[in-house]
């Protein structure tokens, strides 16, 4: 089978210094990667190439089996959906008038677009999958952090995408609103079990119980690529981080700590 995803030794230079240097990445149907490290690693121009919105500087990326930059990329972004905590909208839309943005593929509605009925049916099952149903009609500033995060996902669920990009989704949330939206993002193993995704985060206690691999980078680097289990590890993480952590998990949960040093009094 055709792999999601394939990054292949790319690399990315802006103004002379060396972003990303030479990483490959390979993502399966179905798989729910976890990109980590520290601020500054290069997360965000990585996921850039998955998006199909930058290219590397060298090294290719396949997505769906087609090569950027031999292909319309308007194709291959229909294939993508994007979950951005940072989304910027312009008028006040409502919920159900988000997730409909999905299938335009735009951040407001466009002008003398209408839906069809099909697509307002399948924009209110994925508000209702992510458990907003009740608020469909609410307006997006009155929204909390947690519910607009949920719209989003389903805004990026209901053009049907084989992958989806979560940018650090539990910014800014609490901890009750950040567990609700990892409950939503596990739920997705269920609903949409052939949906590849890839999860940026520098926290590990934001990474779903749903993860199946990682891939740790510093300083554009790979550090340590595989499955989750055996990748997000003490000794990884405490190299991706370039600081003693110590790594904790249980229930399929992962916990972060500084190792504790000793002082001895002389």
């Amino acid at each position: 089978m055709t792999p999601v995803l394939e990054l292949a030794d790319v690399t990315f230079r802006r103004d002379g210094k060396q972003i990303i240097d030479g990483i490959s990445l390979t993502v399966n149907a179905g798989e729910h990667w976890a990109l980590l490290g520290p601020n500054g690693a290069g997360k965000s121009t990585l996921l850039g190439f998955c998006a199909a919105v930058m290219f590397p500087s060298s090294g290719t990326v396949h997505i769906l089996g087609e090569q950027m930059g031999r292909v319309e990329l308007a194709q291959l972004r229909h294939f993508i959906g994007h979950v951005n905590p940072r989304h910027r909208l312009q008028y006040s839309l409502t919920v159900r008038e988000v997730v409909l943005t999905g299938i335009t593929a735009t951040i407001d509605t466009p002008m003398r677009w209408m839906p069809s009925t099909e697509e307002r049916d399948r924009a209110d099952a994925m508000i209702g999958a992510v458990g907003l149903s009740h608020k469909a009609d609410d307006v997006w500033p009155t929204l909390s952090q947690g519910e607009r995060g949920r719209t989003l996902i389903a805004r990026a669920l209901v053009s049907e995408p084989r992958l989806l990009l979560l940018d650090e989704p539990t910014t800014g949330l609490d901890v009750a609103a950040r567990e609700q939206l990892l409950e939503t993002i596990d739920s997705l193993d269920e609903t949409h079990p052939e949906v590849a995704s890839i999860l940026v985060t520098h926290h590990l206690e934001e990474l779903p119980t749903t993860t199946t691999h990682a891939l740790l980078i510093s300083e554009g680097r790979t550090v340590a690529v595989g499955p989750a289990r055996a990748t997000v590890t003490t000794d990884n993480v405490s190299a991706a981080f370039a600081h003693p952590v110590a790594v904790g998990y249980d229930k399929g949960r992962w916990t972060a700590r500084a190792k504790a040093t000793r002082i001895i009094d002389p």
